[in-house]
């Protein structure tokens, strides 16, 4: 059958509103099994590489996957945590605590999260969440700077699912939040409760994610969004153009990738006499293997080699208030115009509608 089966129709039922907040994605656990096939579906993403599938067939299925999927597997084992994935429990509790947060602004809203590689996938999440009576769907990334790669993908995965839907909900988009005064200022909060702890380094170094640097060119959006983000965050921070640095990470392959690069770049400024530096990663709001593994663990590594006295990593903004109010009110801010600040009054009218739609119904032979 083309179509999934649709929930069984229930007469005056009321339609209800939910957020979906939606990471990347982690395996399920940190083995190469599954490390395999988190890595299968993530890197066959059209949206992620760009290579004709022909030739990266080959590159994945005998390269790609055979060697770095135990490499990885060893990776995520280093940051596993008793509950599992630290990605996906703190983006399990951002969720949780996004409804609540909306909750105290008067909204009546479900919250789900879902991964777009892994589970819960985002297939997996809208059909409950349809199965819940919810006719109307707020995608939230978790993603606050705009990429094809990431947050269009998400669009891709969405859209391929609603395919196989005969009766859709209505759907909207964020596309992104890199420059939201509550996004900046939760950061704000992070990095200064982390100086006033441990004092302010020698340079502050902003790591965002890598991205190939053809996409750049080809229009993607990114690299522009980053450079705001860290330029807002440091106006925020009362810093000069020679307090901090932008940097990318988490390369993949031999092509050229956005610069300049995160290791290089602090054992650079290590030789030429930093002797400590705090790294951040604002394009991240939940930590993860990128963050706890290879800033906080290999990039620090090469810059006490490199001679550098002291490093320390700022956590992702995670479950901070400054932030869950902050994720609220930009979730609050695309919700504007549907019925979610439902009050008792208008709640008890609608429950005595939903009695009489049901008892015409039933009186007219059930008839939908």
């Amino acid at each position: 059958m083309r179509f999934l089966k649709e929930p069984e129709y229930s007469h005056g039922k009321i339609a209800k509103t939910a957020v979906v907040l939606i990471n990347l994605g982690t395996p399920d656990a940190p083995t190469t099994s599954a490390v395999r096939r988190y890595l299968k579906q993530f890197l066959w993403d059209r949206r992620v590489v760009e290579v004709p599938r022909p030739v990266w067939w080959l590159l994945l299925h005998g390269i790609i996957l055979p060697f770095r999927s135990g490499q990885s597997a060893k990776k995520y084992a280093s940051i596993w945590t008793r509950d599992g994935s630290p990605l996906k429990i703190h983006t399990q509790k951002q969720a949780a605590l996004l409804k609540g947060y909306l909750g105290e602004r008067g909204h009546e809203v479900q919250v789900a999260y879902a991964m777009r590689y892994g589970s819960p996938s985002i297939p997996e999440v809208l059909q409950k969440l349809k199965v819940d009576g919810c006719e109307r769907i707020l995608i939230l990334p978790a993603y606050p700077q705009y990429s094809a790669t990431t947050t269009a993908s998400n669009f891709d995965a969405v859209a391929q699912h609603y395919q196989q839907v005969r009766n859709m909900p209505e759907l909207r988009f964020v596309k992104n939040y890199h420059d939201h005064d509550a996004y900046i200022q939760a950061l704000r909060v992070s990095v200064m409760d982390h100086w006033q702890s441990h004092g302010r380094p020698d340079k502050l170094v902003m790591s965002f994610h890598g991205l190939p640097k053809a996409f750049l060119l080809r229009g993607d959006a990114y690299h522009c969004e980053c450079y705001k983000t860290a330029r807002l965050l440091a106006e925020k921070l009362g810093l000069g153009k020679d307090d901090y640095v932008v940097t990318f990470q988490s390369r993949l392959g031999r092509a050229e990738w956005l610069q300049p690069y995160t290791a290089p770049t602090v054992a650079k400024l290590a030789k030429e006499g930093v002797k400590r530096i705090d790294v951040i990663c604002p394009g991240f709001i939940a930590d993860c293997l990128e963050t706890l593994e290879e800033i906080a663990m290999e990039v620090k590594t090469d810059f006490l080699k490199a001679g550098g006295k002291e490093f320390n990593y700022i956590p992702c903004l995670n479950e901070s208030p400054a932030w869950m109010r902050g994720l609220a009110e930009i979730a609050e801010q695309h919700l504007i115009g549907w019925p979610t600040m439902i009050t008792a009054s208008v709640r008890e009218q609608q429950k005595q509608q939903a009695l009489i739609s049901r008892a015409e119904a039933k009186r007219m032979g059930g008839e939908p």
